[in-house]
């Protein structure tokens, strides 16, 4: 195993501060980002990759990669729900199953945006187009894991179909990212340059604070559900472990540059827990979210953005 690789990532500065947040809830300070401001840090992630993948994707062109890129990523996030759902209807309610296997169908737009940060470390380029299939796995992951939780609790899996595919692609993150993407595509190069320093120079800034916050958002999360056993924690782990490796053995089989793969293989291991909370409140209000966000906020984003992505590039590397 390539230890310093891993010791490098576990010393990057924008990681380092989501162990702060950790500690900080630990120690119970007082130290508190305002709702206001982790609102439009979030945004303006969203913006800034969108923004930069539009324009990467405007000079890059979609070419046959691409395609098979996108075409693996939306059946990774239709796959995912399903599998799950079936393993996690054994120990758990109908409810709670469908919640949690949307959650791992879905994304966690941060750790995607951690891993850009990963290969930009390493000096790997990624294709802008990496982008499009983040946005494009949002929405398969939720509507299956609704229309399984009403297929099997006895629901008519068709009753509000259209306002689950509306919550799904008017979800805000969904929208800021697809709208970014859109916008970078079509922008002229001269306007990109313009807003360059905002989109680029300080986009590792506010990634570090908004992970100081996510640190200590999953270190309150976390003690939510301790009372679920070790299943669950056990799930949160080896799932998006076993999702990864995976994509990265189906990405060996065609021609994907390495930056690439790696992004595929976060994007199928990752964990929402923006886009799917927003979207279970309104068709899932008997799923617990004390369960299925510290799952992929508690457990499965801490062990992506410290050991996953040291560990898929290896095996990458390796492959």
């Amino acid at each position: 195993m390539n230890y310093s690789l891993l010791i490098n990532n576990l010393t990057n500065p924008t990681l380092l501060f989501f162990v702060l947040g950790i500690v900080a809830t630990l120690l119970k300070s007082d130290l508190e980002i305002p709702a206001s401001t982790s609102k439009f840090i979030s945004l303006y992630l969203l913006f800034s990759i969108g923004f930069k993948g539009g324009q990467e994707l405007a000079h890059s062109g979609l070419n046959m990669e691409i395609l098979i890129t996108l075409g693996l990523c939306i059946a990774m996030a239709v796959l995912v729900p399903l599998y799950t759902f079936f393993i996690l209807k054994r120990r758990l309610s109908i409810q709670n199953s469908g919640a949690i296997a949307a959650t791992y169908g879905s994304v966690s737009a941060v750790t995607f945006v951690t891993a850009t940060l990963f290969l930009e470390n390493l000096k790997v380029p990624y294709g802008g187009h990496m982008v499009a299939a983040m946005a494009l796995m949002e929405a398969p992951a939720i509507i299956i894991g609704v229309m399984l939780m009403r297929s099997y609790s006895g629901g008519n899996s068709k009753e509000g179909f259209k306002e689950i595919l509306r919550e799904s692609l008017t979800n805000g993150s969904v929208i800021m990212i697809t709208g970014s993407l859109i916008i970078g595509i079509i922008s002229d190069v001269k306007g990109a340059e313009g807003i360059k320093p905002f989109t680029t120079d300080i986009f590792k800034g506010f990634l570090a604070i908004f992970l100081l916050e996510m640190g200590m958002v999953a270190a309150r999360r976390f003690k939510a559900f301790k009372n679920y056993g070790i299943f669950v924690t056990v799930f949160a782990i080896a799932v998006p472990v076993l999702n990864g490796v995976l994509s990265i053995a189906a990405t060996h089989f065609f021609a994907i540059a390495p930056g690439n793969r790696l992004l595929i293989a976060i994007l199928a291991s990752s964990a929402s827990y923006i886009a799917v909370p927003a979207a279970m409140k309104q068709a899932a209000p008997e799923a617990d979210p004390g369960l299925y966000i510290p799952m992929a906020l508690g457990l499965t984003f801490p062990f992506n953005i410290t050991f996953g992505m040291p560990l898929y590039w290896m095996l990458i590397h390796y492959m």
